[in-house]
C-alpha cells in the first residue's frame, strides 16, 4: 500500500516538472524605451516575442485660422485735386449817360425838353434806353408822346444808320399835332448821338407812308444841318 502511494507521488512530481519545463517566462517590458513607445507581444510556437512600437506623433487638432482673406486691404484713393477752370463771373460794366429827351405839355401845344439818365452796356442798349426814356416822364406836366403801349421790337445800327422797328396799337395813335410832335421828339432825341446820321422807323418790319395816318413818314429821316 505504501508503495502505491509513493509511486503516485512520484508521478505527480514528474508531471509537475515536465509542465514547468514546457513554458518560458514572458519577458518583461523594456523599461529603457522612451515615452510614447508601445510593445507588441506576439506568441510564436509557444514563445512570446516583444516588438517595440513607436507611437506616431499626435496631429495638432487645433484648427489654424487662415489669415488669407481675414483682413481686407483697405485702399484709400484720394481723388486728384480739381483745378477750377471757371473764371470768376465779371459783371458787365454799364455805362451811364445823361441825355436830352422831348415831351409835350398837357395841351400838346409845343415840345419841351428834359434830362434823363440812361444806363447801357452796348450801343443797341443805349438806343433802346433812349427810346424807353421817351415813353416815361418824371414830371407830371410833361407828357410823353410815345405811349408805353408801343413795343420796340428791334434795334439795328450800321454805318451811321439807325433802324427802329416798332409795333403800335391803335390806342397809342395821336392826332395830327401829336403825330408831328412825336416824330420831332424822336429825331431830336436820337440825333443828339453824333454817330447817328440817319433814322429809319419801321412798323412791324414794314416801311409805312405815315406813322399814325396824318403826317408823311420819311425813309429814312436825316439829320438837319
Amino acid at each position: 500500500m505504501n508503495k502505491k502511494i509513493w509511486i503516485a507521488a512520484l508521478l505527480v512530481t514528474v508531471m509537475a516538472v515536465a509542465a514547468g519545463c514546457g513554458s518560458k517566462p514572458t519577458a518583461a517590458p523594456n523599461q529603457t524605451q522612451g515615452a510614447g513607445t508601445e510593445n507588441n507581444v506576439t506568441e510564436v510556437e509557444g514563445e512570446t516575442i516583444t516588438e517595440p512600437v513607436t507611437a506616431e506623433p499626435e496631429e495638432n487638432t487645433t484648427p489654424t485660422e487662415s489669415t488669407e482673406g481675414s483682413s481686407e486691404e483697405t485702399t484709400t484713393t484720394t481723388p486728384p485735386s480739381e483745378t477750377s477752370t471757371e473764371k470768376p463771373a465779371t459783371s458787365e460794366s454799364n455805362e451811364k449817360k445823361t441825355i436830352t429827351v422831348f415831351y409835350t405839355d398837357e395841351e400838346e401845344l409845343e415840345l419841351h425838353k428834359a434830362s434823363a439818365e440812361i444806363s447801357y452796356a452796348s450801343d443797341d442798349a443805349k438806343y433802346k434806353a433812349a427810346f424807353e426814356s421817351l415813353q416815361q416822364s418824371k414830371d407830371a406836366k410833361l407828357v410823353p408822346l410815345w405811349s408805353k403801349e408801343i413795343e420796340l421790337k428791334s434795334v439795328q445800327f450800321k454805318d451811321g444808320a439807325l433802324t427802329l422797328d416798332i409795333h403800335m396799337p391803335d390806342t397809342a395813335r395821336l392826332g395830327a399835332g401829336g403825330e408831328s410832335y412825336a416824330l420831332d421828339a424822336l429825331k431830336q432825341t436820337f440825333f443828339q448821338f453824333d454817330e447817328v446820321k440817319s433814322l429809319d422807323l419801321l412798323v412791324d418790319g414794314q416801311q409805312t407812308e405815315s406813322l399814325m395816318g396824318h403826317v408823311d413818314l420819311e425813309h429814312p429821316m436825316t439829320r438837319s444841318e
